[in-house]
């Protein structure tokens, strides 16, 4: 049984952006690679996680939960979700990140906001709910009311209409108008160009494992969607 599992669209294992964002990083996060340090202090927490983009955020299964289960509702999630174009992405800052997201704000119909969302409703009845610790930890920061709602109903603070669709390749910067991360930026784009260039669809869904606290996380599954 893993520590906790995460629900994570990655691009497919010969796509030259999956190629591209471990390169980035330094591992490939998939079960069975070994494991590498990462390429640098500045890709050292997006290195732990892998190259994703959440769509359910790590959680421990609730008591009687099973990976079996999880899998199971995740198939069905998978099931009744046509696959589809993914919209063109672009490197650029959310927050004091440095991340790839849609070149274009998504629509709230967009079929990335609705696989998101079906992840984070239908299966957080398997989820563990936060220690008081955690909560607590979660909740400090801006956060809004919403998002505070969001932490005590599902967990995480950025969910439903607070989720931005995106792959996180740099830690966060105290100040992203620094020379280092403003230098950083303009190598993730020179870095990941060709690749972004080359049609990207969502296919699958990625079951990623955390196997004990602290610990990179493994991309054990993918859960291929229905076909369009």
């Amino acid at each position: 049984m893993a520590w906790r599992h995460a629900i994570y669209f990655a691009p497919a294992p010969e796509h030259p952006l999956w190629r591209a964002g471990c390169e980035w990083l330094g591992r490939d996060a998939r079960a069975g690679e070994p494991l590498r340090p990462a390429a640098s202090e500045a890709v050292r927490e997006a290195w732990r996680y892998g190259f994703h983009a959440t769509l359910k955020a790590p959680m421990r299964l609730r008591e009687g939960a099973t990976e079996a289960d999880l899998l199971q509702a995740l198939h069905a999630i998978a099931a009744r979700t046509p696959a589809f174009e993914m919209p063109p992405l672009q490197v650029g800052w959310l927050g004091g990140f440095i991340a790839l997201r849609p070149a274009r704000p998504l629509a709230a119909d967009h079929p990335l906001r609705q696989v998101a969302d079906a992840c984070v409703v239908g299966l957080d009845a398997l989820r563990a709910p936060l220690a008081p610790a955690e909560q607590e930890r979660y909740l400090r920061g801006g956060l809004s009311e919403r998002q505070r709602e969001h932490v005590r109903l599902w967990g995480y603070a950025h969910v439903l209409d607070d989720w931005r669709f995106h792959l996180t390749i740099s830690k966060v910067w105290p100040d992203p108008g620094a020379p280092q991360a403003l230098a950083l930026c303009e190598a993730a784009k020179r870095h990941f160009a060709a690749a972004l260039g080359s049609p990207l669809r969502f296919d699958a869904v990625c079951v990623f494992t955390e196997p004990a606290p602290g610990e990179p996380f493994v991309l054990t599954r993918r859960v291929a969607l229905a076909a369009a």
